[in-house]
């Protein structure tokens, strides 16, 4: 199981220690540094700051949001990058939610989700690949565009810039079992969100029968700490959050994965708590054994005997939220 160190996305600013975090985890061996993006800050250009202050780290984003960018935008991001850098770049994608879909992209979620990240996907390919000029006569994705408004004078085109890995890979986060099973067809590797090694069945019968070579990899906020209960406590916030304010009351992806995990009844609380306004009731609603299984938190002894558990599913990489140095240290040599 490779390390790697997930940075996130900013919150009122910019971290000063971003750049020495993944300095420090290319130091300890971890694998790969990775960044996001919510309605701020975005994933690529952090990643490219730290891509020149860095050699050999593999660079993702986790997640680059579809709605964001055309995917022939965001390939062009990604094969930019991957050039910069020398070939490091690993391209994580993620569909969001009508929340943000919706109310900070002014796009319409789309009806068939599956439907719309296929094509994406396909559109991204056909750009890294560079077999032929792009052409996707797709429900959501078309190019050229045919639609009533436009000219009628687009032509498939074909990148100018020929990309440094035809191959370059593609993740998705995905949650549903249906939007995992096809993960699995369409990509590279999973990003899975709230991971616990004890139930993977939560993400459906496709968890059992991943491809060969495919990449499962999931965060986890690392703590290393002598009080368990307060080392969740940023879980918690987290979760508190995620649960309660990242979606609609009747639409949230996030309380759904929850709910099949086996809380129902503890999202549902967190849920009208958070709407309500009542914030921190709804984060320390948040079941500690939720945050615990889904975490890596506590004294060193303790943090060494749940990673055995990691190691024995499908996870390929573990992403380390969060971490401190001290922590990200810790982790590096338990997975030594």
């Amino acid at each position: 199981m490779r390390l790697g160190l997930a940075l996130g996305y900013w919150g009122r600013g910019p971290s000063p220690d971003h750049v020495e975090l993944a300095r420090e985890a290319e130091r300890l061996g971890y694998r790969s540094v990775w960044t996001a993006e919510s309605w701020g800050s975005d994933a690529f250009t952090p990643l490219t700051w730290i891509a020149a202050h860095t050699s050999t780290i593999e660079l993702g984003t986790a997640v680059a949001q579809m709605a964001a960018r055309s995917p022939t935008t965001t390939a062009m991001h990604a094969l930019t990058l991957d050039h910069l850098s020398g070939g490091r770049m690993t391209l994580g994608l993620g569909l969001s939610g009508p929340q943000v879909v919706e109310g900070w992209y002014g796009r319409p979620f789309p009806a068939s989700p599956l439907t719309a990240t296929r094509e994406y996907v396909d559109v991204v390919r056909q750009v890294l690949r560079r077999e032929g000029p792009v052409r996707v006569d797709g429900r959501f994705h078309a190019l050229p565009h045919r639609g009533p408004d436009g000219t009628g004078l687009g032509r498939p085109l074909k990148s100018i810039t020929h990309p440094l890995r035809p191959d370059l890979p593609v993740l998705l986060g995905a949650e549903g079992p249906k939007n995992v099973a096809q993960t699995a067809r369409i990509a590279d590797g999973w990003l899975p969100l709230y991971w616990s090694p004890s139930r993977p069945d939560a993400y459906g019968p496709a968890v059992g029968r991943l491809p060969e070579g495919f990449r499962v990899a999931p965060m986890a906020r690392v703590k290393v700490c002598d009080d368990v209960s307060e080392g969740l406590l940023g879980v918690k916030t987290m979760l508190g959050f995620y649960i309660g304010g990242m979606g609609h009351a009747t639409r949230n992806f996030h309380a759904d994965l929850m709910a099949r995990m086996g809380y129902e009844e503890e999202t549902r609380h967190i849920q009208r708590l958070f709407l309500a306004g009542r914030r921190e009731e709804a984060v320390l609603a948040v079941p500690d054994a939720f945050a615990d299984e889904i975490s890596l938190v506590g004294p060193r002894e303790r943090i060494a005997e749940r990673l055995e558990l990691w190691r024995k599913g499908p996870v390929t990489d573990l992403l380390a939220l969060a971490p401190d140095r001290t922590s990200l240290r810790v982790l590096a040599e338990l997975n030594s």
